[in-house]
């Protein structure tokens, strides 16, 4: 028995809105992400300090980076499908 694709795949038409999107997000998670190490380097004390419910702010912003990397990875994949979904409804237009 061949283990081939279910689906033939050919070239998505939506390549250059998925990179250009994520590439975006990618900056932006960085962005932030670079703040919580220059706050590390720079004032390490300051992760100390308790921020709501006994919570100190490095680990407030540790469960951010994980809660907002959920939610950069939720709306890239609703964005991409809908852009999907837009070149599937007219295959022979050039959706922008």
């Amino acid at each position: 028995m061949f283990h081939e694709p279910a689906q033939k795949s050919g070239k998505d038409p939506a390549t250059p809105y998925k990179t250009r999107i994520g590439m975006w997000m990618f900056l932006v998670y960085a962005l932030i992400y670079a703040g919580f190490v220059a706050i590390n380097l720079i004032s390490p004390v300051l992760m100390e300090a308790e921020i709501f419910w006994g919570l100190n702010l490095a680990v407030v912003y540790g469960f951010f980076l994980i809660a907002f990397a959920l939610v950069l990875a939720l709306a890239y994949n609703h964005l991409c499908g809908k852009r999907e979904a837009e070149f599937a409804a007219n295959p022979t237009e050039e959706v922008k």
